[in-house]
């Protein structure tokens, strides 16, 4: 088997896992898809991809694409794992804000020790969301998947629940953060309005807010 840097074996494997997830069970991530996710040449990602099925992670279908096999599966959620407790974990203990978390996580999750990890996890009183709201798999590599409302899917005039953000740029986390829209406030929507491209939301407190329906797609909600 080809020794690869783990680092980029897992930044392959954690890109296949997030699109897989978006998709039907079993479905083929298309080669293009996975090259522009990973920032790199199609060719480079071919290449890749020929590698991580050699080693039995991917399982590679030319001309249609590529999905992981189930130890590729475990080890993406483990990197997930490793990613998602750094984050909350420099939050928490470290007091960094959610929006400046991810490029360091990014860092970290492929140095870190799996005993650094379990430290974390104990510390943190064993969390089931990062602070951005995304569930932690566990050590087995098992995750949650729960149904979410967006702010465009959700009832109107019923109050939900932020729970989830869907987008890690940190421009959008710190205004989401000035707009008091952090995973755990409670809002409403009032009306959406397709023509305007916008959605009216009411906070806890009675203040209105008006987003894009850009925004609003990335903000994912539960019912209270």
């Amino acid at each position: 088997r080809p020794m690869l840097p783990s680092s980029t074996v897992e930044n392959y494997l954690k890109a296949l896992y997030q699109a897989e997830t978006t998709r039907e069970e079993r479905a083929l991530v298309p080669m293009g898809e996975l090259a522009t996710t990973v920032g790199v040449a199609p060719g480079t990602a071919t290449t890749m991809v020929k590698a991580l099925a050699e080693s039995g992670l991917v399982e590679y279908e030319p001309y249609l694409g590529v999905r992981l096999s189930p130890s590729g599966t475990k080890l993406a959620a483990l990197v997930l794992r490793r990613h998602r407790l750094i984050e909350q974990f420099l939050v928490e203990i470290m007091g960094m804000s959610w929006a400046d978390v991810h490029e360091d996580a990014e860092q970290l999750e492929h140095v870190v020790s799996d005993r650094l990890v379990e430290r974390m996890d104990a510390m943190l009183g064993r969390p089931s969301v990062d602070p951005h709201g995304d569930p932690i798999p566990t050590a087995n590599g098992d995750m949650e998947s729960p149904e979410y409302y967006s702010l465009l899917t959700c009832p109107l005039g019923t109050p939900v629940k932020v729970t989830r953000v869907a987008d890690q740029d940190a421009d959008f986390l710190r205004f989401l953060e000035a707009q008091e829209l952090k995973p755990g406030q409670s809002i409403e929507v009032e009306a959406r309005d397709p023509v305007a491209d916008s959605v009216q939301l009411r906070t806890g407190d009675e203040r209105r807010i008006t987003i894009g329906t850009k925004a609003a797609s990335k903000l994912l909600l539960e019912a209270l």
